[in-house]
């Protein structure tokens, strides 16, 4: 029906006769002449539709925003002076011969262009929302990120292969989302987590290349950077150590921001381990833009006055202090929002010093309600660690290592934004290794695997297995670009004994493990060859490029953060016979039908 998109005539078109199909952007009559904004995926071209052409013009005066039409027209020169720099079309206009109603539109629930909408009703009106030239362009991104990964991926010799959707229920760290089974009743599928499990088969059946661009699923409390269900860049490659396989993925993910955004990363990527990060940033995936760091102090303050700092520094917690070059400026005001900021990761406070004279670490040099409960010693010891300048603030994080992680992690990102301790790097990739194996779970009294229980641990770690599994580092790697965590993996236990070690570690026993991971401790019996991979966040990643706010806006039908999708109202509810076939009875059905025979 049509000779070009929209967005693509230019000169190069001039004088040609061309046929355009889309939707009316914008219809503008300037008193005896009509001007409409034609759009489609590729963008938007100015069409003229002169009164001359009687019929063409009475249709044209008939069109209203996103009616589908279709028109033949020449292509000519706008006038001098009317330019559209923003438009790849912008040179060039197209003088309408012939004009069709595809089909009309009523009047949209509001107007593309408008940027006060809220997201609810993007969601419920999901269709129009999509359109928006922003939305439209990326979707377009993240179509060419995927292939992207794909051509890396093929030239690699990595092969596509697909893992199901319906699979077992196996702990992996969050929540499943579980499917009755109707052949099997009271038996229930788990749709996957990831394809963890299945890829490692996949190694030990041989394909020592394996990737996958596939949905996964999560029952977990939603935020900004979650969906209940997400698309992970899947890779597993055989007889590679760690060193290898990041190697590949490094130039897999320069090649992607070359190919999608024409944007070079650095060559190499920066490494830290998992420990630097937290005791320099308080994150597993630091953003590397913000130039503040956080500098331990526990050692300095065991024996001072002050309660809240030397209480964590003597059992085991941590204190911190995060220096704000210039920061004594801060008002009382937003030193109270920051309080309440870092309240939202457990801190009870926010102690600060203003450093008013650096030559006088005492109440005449420093302003604080607690300098007069720290001594002279600890004062200059603080200033000097964190290398304070006359007119700098430091706060304080102390509790829970985690709490003053968290706490002090979360500020320092949200510091440098806000007042500007960033550096000139518009990307910062690193990559985090040597995590913990495991971390000790307070709730159930046992150890918990970092990653997953099928990591790897170094090899000079194995015998921490049993003796002091707090210590055993593993051979784990994620990779954080700007404070995000865009990828992650490991390499995996490929002998079965070292599974059972690990099993052990993590107090499962063989019953249970052979109940649970039956299938997987069978494979390794049968000549596993070593292997690891990892993977990437592809909504995670785009939205990165594109800047948005949330990956819903990378997803074309996002669920809310209430993991409902407003555009098809789901989830919803099911009729009775529908839960009988699955022999499932409601809970709160049975107890209002109790209610009502006891009224």
């Amino acid at each position: 029906m049509r000779t070009h998109y929209c967005g693509q005539v230019t000169a190069a078109d001039l004088d040609q006769t061309v046929t355009l199909c889309g939707w009316v952007h914008r219809r503008r009559d300037h008193g005896g002449v009509i001007f409409i904004d034609l759009r489609d995926r590729e963008g938007l071209v100015q069409v003229v539709c002169d009164p001359d052409r009687a019929e063409t013009f009475h249709t044209a005066e008939s069109i209203r925003n996103e009616f589908v039409i279709e028109l033949t027209g020449k292509v000519r020169r706008r006038p001098a002076g009317t330019e559209n720099a923003n438009l790849v079309s912008g040179e060039i206009e197209v003088l309408c011969h012939t004009i069709a109603v595809l089909n009309a539109s009523v009047t949209p629930p509001f107007q593309l262009d408008d940027d006060n909408l809220s997201e609810n009703v993007r969601l419920a009106h999901r269709v129009i929302d999509l359109r928006r030239p922003q939305m439209q362009k990326n979707l377009m991104l993240r179509y060419k990120v995927a292939m992207a990964f794909r051509r890396f991926l093929d030239g690699q010799g990595f092969i596509d292969v697909e893992t199901p959707m319906l699979t077992k229920s196996t702990p992996e760290g969050a929540r499943d989302y579980l499917v009755p089974s109707r052949v099997h009743p009271g038996q229930f599928f788990a749709l996957p987590q990831s394809p963890q499990l299945f890829k490692q088969l996949l190694m030990v059946a041989g394909f020592d290349r394996y990737y996958q661009i596939t949905k996964c699923f999560r029952d977990e409390d939603l935020r900004a950077d979650r969906q209940p269900e997400f698309t992970q860049v899947d890779i597993e490659t055989s007889f590679l150590d760690e060193t290898e396989i990041t190697a590949i993925m490094e130039d897999m993910i320069r090649y992607v921001f070359r190919e999608a955004l024409a944007v070079e990363l650095p060559d190499p990527f920066p490494r830290m381990t998992h420990a630097e990060a937290m005791r320099r940033y308080g994150s597993d995936k630091p953003d590397l833009r913000v130039t503040l760091e956080l500098t331990d102090v526990t050692d300095a303050v065991q024996d001072v006055a002050f309660k809240v700092f030397s209480g964590p520094a003597t059992s085991g917690g941590r204190v911190a202090a995060l220096r704000v070059p210039g920061g004594a400026t801060l008002t009382r005001g937003e030193i109270d929002e920051y309080t309440k900021f870092v309240g939202i990761y457990g801190a009870r406070g926010l102690a600060y010093i203003k450093v008013n004279d650096v030559t006088k670490p005492n109440d005449e040099g420093l302003q604080s309600p607690i300098v007069k409960n720290l001594h002279e010693e600890a004062l200059r010891t603080i200033l000097e660690r964190t290398g304070a300048e006359s007119g700098d603030l430091i706060f304080f994080g102390a509790d829970k290592t985690k709490v003053v992680n968290d706490a002090l992690g979360a500020l320092r990102t949200k510091l440098g934004h806000e007042k500007g301790y960033v550096s000139g790097a518009a990307w910062t990739p690193v990559w985090v290794v040597d995590f913990p194996m495991f971390e000790y779970d307070e709730e159930s009294k046992r150890w918990v695997a970092c990653h997953h229980p099928f990591t790897a641990p170094k090899d000079e770690h194995v015998e921490l297995l049993e003796s002091a599994p707090g210590e055993c580092l593993a051979k784990a790697y994620d990779l954080a670009l700007n404070g995000w965590e865009i990828g992650g993996g490991s390499v995996r236990i490929h002998r079965a004994d070292m599974q059972s070690k690990v099993f052990r570690a993590l107090n499962i026993g063989d019953e249970e493990a052979q109940i649970k991971f039956g299938f997987l401790l069978d494979a390794l019996r049968y000549g596993a060859p070593p292997h690891g991979g990892l993977a990437f966040g592809l909504d995670r990643v785009v939205t990165l490029m594109t800047g948005a706010e949330s990956i819903r806006d990378v997803i074309a039908f996002p669920k809310t953060q209430r993991a409902q999708c407003l555009l098809t109202d789901a989830p919803g509810e099911v009729d009775d016979k529908q839960l009988r076939e699955l022999h499932i009875r409601l809970r709160q059905k049975i107890e209002t039908q109790v209610e009502v025979a006891k009224a």
